[in-house]
């Protein structure tokens, strides 16, 4: 993978929206994740996209900030990837939606 892509989300709850999203995902995607970190796969076929390969998601909670840590193959990949990352948290956050999203590629 050669693009990648990280946003430091402000909120105090990153370890319960990181667990939320994982659950969420599990049941169709590859997941790990604890408390604190969390790991998920979308495979090259993910939802029929047509994407030139696997792309993960890497969450990590801190006290006041949710990281998460994009890599993509493609941009067309990255740009839908961060689109779903955003609009699934700031479900799961509907109290304090929209969180703050500043994507930084790298």
């Amino acid at each position: 993978m050669s693009l990648n892509s990280t946003a430091r989300v402000p909120t105090a709850n990153g370890s319960r929206y990181l667990q939320q999203l994982c659950k969420h995902w599990s049941h169709n995607l590859t997941v790990e994740f604890t408390p604190d970190a969390g790991t998920v796969v979308f495979p090259r076929d993910a939802r029929g996209a047509d994407w030139p390969g696997d792309a993960i998601l890497t969450l990590q909670a801190h006290e006041d900030v949710l990281e998460c840590r994009l890599e993509a193959s493609a941009d067309g990949q990255l740009a839908a990837l961060k689109d779903a990352v955003a609009r699934h948290l700031d479900r799961f956050a509907f109290r304090e939606a929209p969180l703050q999203f500043n994507w930084q590629n790298g």
